[in-house]
């Protein structure tokens, strides 16, 4: 399996540009948030019959989701599976914060999805390169691990 550094090292080879930098570090946890809320917002009355009643708040697809994402994190590292553990609590909030909006989850989740890809292939328009998921798919889940890495250093947490 490969480490992380040697995804992010080929993951940042399209990602030098300052102002495609800061796009992403808008749109990438946008489009992870988007993706979890449209998953989520699937019915999920089979989910509802598996699971105890106390769980009916996180019972859905959503959840089924991040439980596949985040092992794919804990598989390469256990620090960067906690620090994307946390991220998904956030999203969680923010899922809750979306049914609080007059529009269906559905709804506001698409339009956060489609202007968060506007926001992407604008800022590799400005680096001159592809996305690198046009390369490998799995860089669909080493963006927001990639984001991550720069906090961790930051902080001085060794993923």
């Amino acid at each position: 399996m490969r480490s992380l550094d040697s995804w992010f090292d080929e993951y940042g080879e399209s990602h030098q540009n300052p102002l495609n930098k800061l796009i992403h570090w808008i749109c990438v946890p946008s489009i992870f948030f988007s993706i979890f809320a449209l998953v989520a917002s699937i019915p999920n009355e089979l989910l509802l019959q598996l699971f105890p009643e106390s769980l009916h708040g996180i019972a859905h697809w959503g959840t089924v989701l991040l439980f596949f994402v985040l092992a794919f994190y804990y598989a390469h590292s256990i620090p960067m599976g906690i620090g994307m553990t946390l991220f998904s609590v956030v999203c969680y909030i923010g899922l809750y914060g979306l049914q609080l909006l007059p529009m269906s989850v559905w709804s506001m989740a698409l339009i956060i999805f489609a202007a968060a890809w506007v926001g992407q292939f604008y800022g590799h328009s400005i680096e001159g390169k592809k996305p690198s998921f046009f390369k490998d798919l799995q860089f669909l889940l080493i963006g927001p691990a990639w984001l991550m890495g720069f906090l961790f250093r930051a902080m001085g947490v060794r993923y």
